[in-house]
């Protein structure tokens, strides 16, 4: 040590390090920042899609219904965009709830982004027979878990008449082992989705389920 010269307090030395960790914890919590931003961003994608697509397809139910004549076959799908491989095939209500959406035909991933969507292999929605009808659990179909046996459901059909149903039961299934019976030909309904609703990772095998038949009719629920 040269003479004169002093050792530096330790004190100092402590100080000459907490910048480090203070940018450093500022670094790290600008990181988990941004990944917050940009989970929120995706959820907001997903929630704007699914309104402006609910938009589209009300414009195209609109010519869908524009087309009949009394009670004639649609001549055309009414494709809400030009390049969409589905198109409207009813329209759900559920009066207590304030529901108002527009079903697209096919239940396949890609649909499902955009809307709720009929099953296929199942009776046409509103027609005679058991009609299944998918949605997401986060956008479309979050109202499910409001659902209570007793409440109204209605389904427009693309000649503009109505069919109404009356919830009866709600539970939640394995999809990996539970089978859905359609019943015979009186008009029922179930509406699914994935389960649980607040579930973090999506696609598990849970489905939650609601069941509604004819309103006035005893027809006993599909199981």
């Amino acid at each position: 040590m040269k003479a004169g010269s002093l050792p530096r307090p330790a004190a100092a030395q402590v100080g000459r390090r907490r910048p480090r960790l203070f940018y450093l914890s500022l670094a790290t919590a600008a990181l988990l920042l941004g990944l917050g931003i940009w989970q929120l961003g995706g959820a907001a994608t997903i929630h704007a899609k699914a309104w402006l697509a609910q938009i589209l397809l009300e414009r195209a139910w609109s010519r869908t219904l524009a087309q009949q004549t009394g009670g004639a076959e649609v001549s055309a799908q009414q494709r809400p965009w030009p390049w969409a491989d589905t198109f409207p095939a009813a329209r759900l209500q559920v009066p207590d709830l304030a529901i108002d959406q527009i079903v697209l035909s096919g239940a396949s991933g890609r649909t499902l982004a955009f809307g709720p969507a009929h099953l296929d292999g199942t009776a046409a929605p509103g027609a005679a027979g058991h009609s299944v009808l998918s949605g997401h659990r986060d956008t479309h179909f979050r109202f499910l878990e409001q659902l209570a046996a007793g409440q109204a459901i209605r389904l427009q059909r693309p000649d503009g008449t109505w069919q109404s149903y009356e919830v009866t039961d709600s539970r939640v299934i394995d999809a990996r082992e539970a089978r859905l019976r359609l019943g015979d030909g009186s008009p029922a309904l179930t509406l699914v989705t994935c389960y649980p609703f607040d579930a973090v990772t999506p696609g598990g095998p849970l489905r939650y389920l609601v069941f509604a038949e004819e309103a006035g009719s005893t027809l006993a629920t599909a199981r």
